[in-house]
């Protein structure tokens, strides 16, 4: 780990990290991070169905039109990198080159955090499966023997954000984030990703429950911070400190 504060979120498809990291981007933006976000796939056959009911509408047209959504909610979330592995969605295809690929940008990024899908999602395998392929890339970033020469990667801590249907995901979150101050960034980046708009009050409204629960958590009603949005995240990995 360098002194340089850095992140990586890896989402599945274009939008993912808007919905389900948005605040923390920008959160981590503001306070000196630079934060790159890669982005496997464009979701462009699975989770573009706004776009597919147009008359005449074509795969290349779909994956323009959600990447330039992708590119503004970066832009509006003050994004340091963003970065398409184009790995096609439902499913996606990760290879060897591919995980080889995400490894030098976790090597390149050394980040101090990372952040990506729930462990289980049945209704969406892309999102499980990248959380899986994220630990592997992981752990061979850690490998010394794997391209000598290059930085070999800390011990960063991976977050796993919200699914869309929670309870059904085995997700706990242990992890409550105000990002009440950066709220209008975040829905502004979700205002921009047009081909999904039936979800731009669904994930409003779970940062609002989530800033519930952060205000329960954080001291309730005896002295708990005023936070009005926050979004939640499951840690995988033990947090070392010196005082609790």
């Amino acid at each position: 780990m360098t002194d340089k504060k850095t992140a990586l979120v890896i989402s599945a498809h274009a939008a993912d990290f808007v919905w389900r990291a948005g605040g923390a981007i920008a959160l981590h933006q503001k306070r000196g991070y630079d934060v790159t976000v890669v982005c496997l796939s464009y979701g462009e056959r699975g989770e573009s169905a706004k776009l597919w009911k147009q008359s005449g509408m074509t795969l290349d047209v779909v994956k323009k039109a959600r990447r330039t959504e992708a590119e503004n909610a970066a832009r509006a979330l003050d994004v340091h990198d963003i970065q398409f592995f184009d790995l096609g969605d439902y499913p996606l295809d990760f290879t060897a080159e591919t995980r080889d690929r995400l490894v030098d940008v976790i090597r390149a990024v050394q980040p101090r955090f990372m952040m990506s899908h729930s462990m289980w999602d049945p209704y969406n395998t892309d999102h499980m499966n990248t959380t899986k392929f994220v630990l592997e890339c992981r752990m061979i970033a850690q490998a010394w023997g794997h391209n000598p020469g290059q930085k070999v990667l800390g011990a960063p801590q991976l977050y796993l954000f919200e699914p869309h249907q929670t309870e059904q995901m085995q997700w706990k979150p242990d992890v409550f984030l105000d990002i009440t101050e950066v709220w209008d960034k975040k829905r502004a980046a979700i205002e921009c990703m047009e081909g999904q708009e039936h979800l731009w009050n669904f994930y409003t409204n779970v940062a609002e429950n989530r800033g519930n629960h952060f205000r329960r958590n954080s001291g309730g009603q005896s002295g708990g911070r005023d936070a009005r949005y926050a979004e939640g995240f499951q840690s995988v990995f033990p947090r070392t400190v010196d005082e609790l």
